[in-house]
């Protein structure tokens, strides 16, 4: 026998067997079923977004109220401080249609209007009033316990801080502008997005409008 000869390496380990390979084919399906899983849940939202934006689906001569944010903003997950001290969930802005007044903790009689026209025009949208959820983003220290037990104002309100959170800081910033200065109240979608302000003092009707068209062309959240 030639001295050089050796016998083939062996390609795995004795009594075990390489896992057979996946077809293309089933390897395409499964790819498709993720995409057709992400648009049932993300789907309407995104359509709804598009359609408010374009126009499409809408009644020609009606435009909305507020002003789009163009491009939306997508917000992080992160969990802010409340005014109790402890941390929110990091989805504390998802899952509904999220109201944004940012301001100083103290809240003024000012902020308070606010909070309050929110209030109503959360309460006016009836039947879809569980979809929307009204959030006080403070800077400073909030007058959370006082807020919250000063009657109707107070009632589902959700006050986080935006100490430290610089990424939902940038998020409500435009032109410069910090949001605590910028005397407007957002529109963030149950995704997590900005997608529209409205301007101060609050026209309660014209965002009532715009809410009854976000929420009709879209059942999520």
């Amino acid at each position: 026998m030639n001295a050089d000869a050796r016998p083939p390496a062996a390609s795995h380990a004795p009594g075990t067997q390489e896992p057979p390979a996946i077809p293309p084919e089933l390897v395409r399906k499964r790819r498709i079923q993720l995409v057709l899983l992400a648009l049932v849940f993300f789907g309407p939202v995104l359509l709804a977004t598009v359609m408010y934006v374009g126009g499409f689906g809408t009644p020609s001569g009606r435009v909305n109220v507020g002003e789009l944010v163009q491009p939306p903003r997508p917000l992080p997950d992160v969990a802010l401080p409340t005014p109790d001290g402890r941390l929110s969930s990091p989805g504390v802005l998802r899952g509904k249609w999220s109201l944004v007044y940012v301001g100083e903790g103290a809240c003024t009689s000012n902020c308070l209007q606010v909070l309050d026209d929110l209030r109503a025009v959360r309460l006016a949208l009836d039947r879809d009033a569980t979809r929307i959820q009204r959030v006080f983003l403070y800077e400073g220290q909030c007058c959370g316990r006082e807020l919250l037990a000063g009657g109707p104002v107070g009632v589902g309100l959700v006050p986080v801080a935006l100490d430290g959170a610089r990424e939902i800081r940038d998020a409500f910033t435009f032109d410069g502008v910090p949001a605590a200065q910028a005397n407007h109240v957002y529109v963030v979608d149950p995704m997590g997005v900005v997608m529209m302000r409205h301007a101060l003092p609050v026209d309660r009707r014209g965002m009532v409008k715009d809410l009854e068209k976000l929420l009709k062309l879209s059942q999520i959240g």
